[in-house]
Parts: structure tokens; C-alpha cells; sequence
């Protein structure tokens, strides 16, 4: 059963929290209790990941029937090589969790490949008809892997649409062919002029607008989401914290204790929350290192535990951190306040009003898993550039924001646990920055000004295809599919017009 966190309305069951995505008050869903990892998680025994996925994950959905819940299980592992979603590369005292394996190459796969599974799950247990619209606001990833989660390109919609809204200069070249190229029954794919957190915002006050849902209702579907505020997105990323630790014992880079801590490059708060999780759960977690980009709204919090988003923004080298409210921080607030749902509405609220606010001494405490720090390109430059020196590894500009941080907080503590870093998305959606870092010849540092989309988008497969001859890889088969992939999507709509859009888009047809 899952609860708000803004109010003590009754609890509800996990298809209608999945089917919703926020809570009608405007809160987040949260397990009304978090339950203990299956000793066997725990244990030696080889498991698959599909295995592994589902006994970690099948107390959170409690009713859902067992054999559909291990065929979704099984069919998510498909989408990965050798079925492996969750690689672990070590390199020095630093395993690397290579998250980007995927179809999109990025972190977000390893949720929106199940997603639209556990959503079809949802329906049938909740004998529903109407097709879901899934709103998506996106800093990058979000938007291409759910509309490859979701939307499949050659596959039946299935009854659900998909809705992305993305900055329009707040992603990368690639990032953002890799949307407006996605051409699949239900996919709607829209810019907006402003940023993530307008698109963000933007999403929001559609679910808060009466008048959204009975649009939606009026046309046989109901609204829903695929962002991290969904537990749908949250709750499988669970899953490879586990994965990894038990890999990082196989290769015996545990010490004696058998504790990892984990360092996450983070903007929106979803995946290091999911290693909170774990840990409460009983994975063997040490420290929680969130590590954040010039855009340091998190590092603040963590430090003077006031959060503040009354600051300048920053457009930086790993634009999907490019956040200055994230929500799923609302979350771990709420556990802070001792699951005081009016607390929490309250500190929501001044978030919304004021722009800030601040816990008191007691909710602070309970945050002291975690340790917060923030790099700006040039320190994640040179880490990524040490890194790749020392060790012939490529990490992306958002896993190097992480690798700084952490560097720096050790450099600080002297502590040296063996650590788990999140490598979020592969370098080479990135070409352009990575390139810079390692110092590959030729990098001028023009960007993209003066050139249009689609010619700044072939400039970095260009330079993608040099790195991977410079790093010794191959390019991995979804960037080198992009260089005659054709636009499909180039609707631009201001930050006001969003919901006439996603209406817009809810009146055509689903082919």
C-alpha cells in the first residue's frame, strides 16, 4: 500500500498509485512500509538479474500476479546485452556501475523498459479501460527512454500515449535527435522555451488543473507520468544498488565489513534515493555521496539543510543535473519530518510560495547518511581527464561531476571505503565534453552556436566516432543509428501553452 506525503487520506493499492503517478494533494507516493530484502538477495547463490529484480521488487507490488510480474522481469532483462542491465566495471578502488547498457544509453532504461509493463499490470488488476496519456517532462534522458519504454517504435501503443516536454536549449545535440527522431504510435515529442525545471513545473500544474484530467477523462484516458515522481520509476532503480553490491563482493572489492558506499551524480534526487532505499531496506550502504553540478541546490541543502531554489540557474556540461527544484527530495523530507505528512505539505509549500525552506535541527539528523558536495566542468573535466589517464575508462560529464565530488569529500575526510560510482549515461551521448576533458586534439570549444539542430547533432556523431577510435570502442549502435534518422517532432510551445499541447496531442488519433 502507498501513502501521500502531504496528507493522511487513506492508503492506496500499488496499481493505483502506479496508475496515477502523483497523489491527487499534490504529494508523492511512499510505501506505507518499506519491507526487508529476501535473505537471498543477501546470500552467494547466483541469481539472474531478472530473479534478482524480482525478489527485491515483488513486496512492493503486492497483489500483482506472479507470473506476469516475472514475464515483465524477464522481458525488461531482453532489452540489455547478454541480459545483463547493470554491469559492474571496477577501476582502482571505484567500481563503476554502467547504467547506460540500454536502448537510449542512460540510467533511465533500467526503469522505463518495465515501466510499461507494470503499467499494463496495473490496469488489468484495476480492470481499467481508459488509455493512459503519460506526461513527461525531461532534463535529456527521461524523454527518449520513456518514449523507448513506452512507445516503442514498431510496436502496438498498447492504449498509451506519451507526452514529452524538453528545454530547447537545455539538452544535448544527440539528446535531443534522439527525441524528435522518435517516430512510434502515442509519441508526442515538444520543446518548450525555458528550462527543466519550467518543463518540470510546467508538468505539474497540468496533474493540479481539474480541467487537465477531464479533458482526458472526456477522451477515454487518464493521466499519468513517467518521471521519477512515479513509483513505477523509482522503486526498480532498487534493484541494481543490490546488483552492484553483490558483483562488487563476487570481485571481492568489498572490505571486511562488506560496505560500499555510493556516489551519485544527481538533479532530480531519483537515483540516489533508490540507494537510501536499499540501505533501509538492508543493503550494506555506508555513505550516500550526492554529488551536484554548478546548479548546487542539493549540495546547499545537504550542508545547511535549508533548501533555497532562489539562485541564479546554470545551463552546464551535464545538463540532465540542470535542476533547481527536485522532487523527489520530497521524499526523503518526508521521512526526515517522522512521516508528518502536514509537516511536509507545509515545507512543499513554502518550497512553492517562498521559494525555500528549512528543517528543524531534529529533521536534520535524520539525513546524516549523506554527504553532499558540487563540481563545476572544469573539475569534472580534470577527474574525467585523471581518470581516463590512469585507467583508459570514459565517463560522461554528469558521472565525472560524481567522481569529483567524491575525490574532493575523501581528500577532505580522509575516509577510502570501497565505493560504487553511478555511471549514469554513456560518453558518447556527450561527445563534445568528453572530448574536451580527455583532451582528444581538435576540441575548439565552440559548441553548437551558428549551427541548426540537426547539423549540430551530426557535428557530435562526428566527434563521438573519434572518440570511440581515441578510447579503443566501438560506437554504440543507437548513436551510430542517429545519423539518418529523419525529424518527426519540431513543435516549440512557451512555458503557458503546455497543457493546450498536451490536449492538442490527446485529440489525434492513436495509430
Amino acid at each position: 500500500m502507498y501513502r501521500s506525503t502531504r496528507s493522511d487520506r487513506a492508503a492506496v493499492s500499488p496499481e493505483r498509485a502506479l496508475l496515477e503517478g502523483i497523489a491527487p494533494d499534490g504529494g508523492l507516493y511512499v510505501p506505507v512500509a518499506v519491507p526487508k530484502l529476501d535473505p537471498a538477495v543477501l546470500a552467494t547463490g547466483p541469481l539472474s538479474y531478472a530473479e534478482l529484480s524480482f525478489r527485491v521488487l515483488a513486496p512492493f507490488f503486492s497483489g500483482f500476479p506472479e507470473s506476469g510480474l516475472r514475464s515483465a522481469l524477464e522481458a525488461q532483462s531482453t532489452r540489455f546485452p547478454d541480459s545483463t542491465p547493470a554491469p559492474l566495471v571496477i577501476k582502482g578502488s571505484m567500481g563503476f556501475l554502467e547504467l547506460y547498457r540500454g536502448p537510449t544509453l542512460a540510467f533511465k532504461d533500467l526503469a522505463l523498459t518495465l515501466m510499461g509493463s507494470l503499467l499494463g499490470l496495473a490496469r488489468e488488476k484495476a480492470r481499467l479501460s481508459d488509455e493512459i496519456a503519460i506526461l513527461v517532462a525531461t532534463s535529456g534522458d527521461t524523454g527518449k527512454a520513456a518514449l523507448e519504454g513506452l512507445a516503442r517504435p514498431g510496436y502496438p501503443s498498447n492504449g498509451i500515449r506519451v507526452v514529452v516536454f524538453y528545454p530547447s536549449e537545455g539538452v544535448s545535440a544527440v539528446q535531443q535527435l534522439q527525441m524528435t527522431s522518435h517516430d512510434a504510435p502515442g509519441a508526442t515529442v515538444i520543446g518548450i522555451k525555458g528550462n527543466f525545471d519550467d518543463a518540470q513545473r510546467g508538468v505539474k500544474a497540468i496533474f493540479a488543473n481539474p480541467s487537465a484530467a477531464a479533458f482526458a477523462k472526456s477522451r477515454g484516458m487518464m493521466l499519468s507520468s513517467a518521471n521519477s515522481i512515479n513509483v513505477a520509476r523509482l522503486l526498480p532503480q532498487i534493484v541494481y544498488y543490490v546488483s552492484a553490491w553483490r558483483d562488487m563482493r563476487a570481485a571481492g572489492a568489498l572490505g571486511a565489513d562488506g560496505i560500499m558506499d555510493v556516489a551519485v551524480p544527481t538533479g532530480n534526487f531519483g537515483n540516489i534515493l533508490a540507494a537510501w532505499y536499499a540501505k533501509r531496506m538492508g543493503l550494506p550502504i555506508g555513505r550516500l555521496y550526492c554529488a551536484s553540478n554548478r546548479n548546487r541546490v542539493l549540495a546547499d541543502f545537504f550542508g545547511e539543510r535549508r533548501y533555497d531554489r532562489n539562485r541564479p540557474f546554470f545551463k552546464t556540461e551535464s545538463p540532465s543535473m540542470d535542476i533547481l527544484v527536485s522532487s523527489n527530495l520530497e521524499r526523503l523530507v518526508f521521512y526526515a519530518t517522522g512521516e508528518d505528512p502536514l509537516r511536509t505539505a507545509a515545507l512543499m509549500r513554502d518550497l512553492m510560495e517562498k521559494g525555500r525552506y528549512e528543517l528543524s535541527d531534529t529533521e536534520a539528523a535524520a539525513l546524516s547518511d549523506f554527504r553532499a558536495g558540487w563540481a563545476d566542468e572544469t573539475e569534472a573535466g580534470l577527474a574525467a581527464r585523471r581518470l581516463f589517464k590512469r585507467e583508459r575508462y570514459l565517463v560522461d560529464p554528469h558521472t565525472a561531476v560524481a567522481v569529483a565530488v567524491l575525490e574532493k569529500l575523501r581528500a577532505e575526510s580522509g575516509e577510502s571505503r570501497p565505493t560504487l560510482v553511478t555511471s549514469t549515461a554513456s560518453p558518447f551521448k556527450f561527445p563534445e565534453s568528453v572530448a574536451r576533458a580527455i583532451g582528444l586534439p581538435g576540441i575548439d570549444g565552440a559548441g553548437d552556436a551558428g549551427f541548426g539542430a540537426r547539423d549540430a547533432a551530426l557535428r557530435e556523431l562526428d566527434l563521438a566516432q573519434r572518440l570511440a577510435e581515441a578510447a579503443g570502442l566501438e560506437l554504440p549502435a543507437a548513436v551510430r543509428a542517429l545519423r539518418n534518422a529523419p525529424i518527426v517532432h519540431d513543435a516549440l510551445v512557451e512555458i503557458e501553452g503546455m497543457q493546450a499541447a498536451v490536449e492538442a496531442a490527446l485529440s489525434r488519433p492513436l495509430a
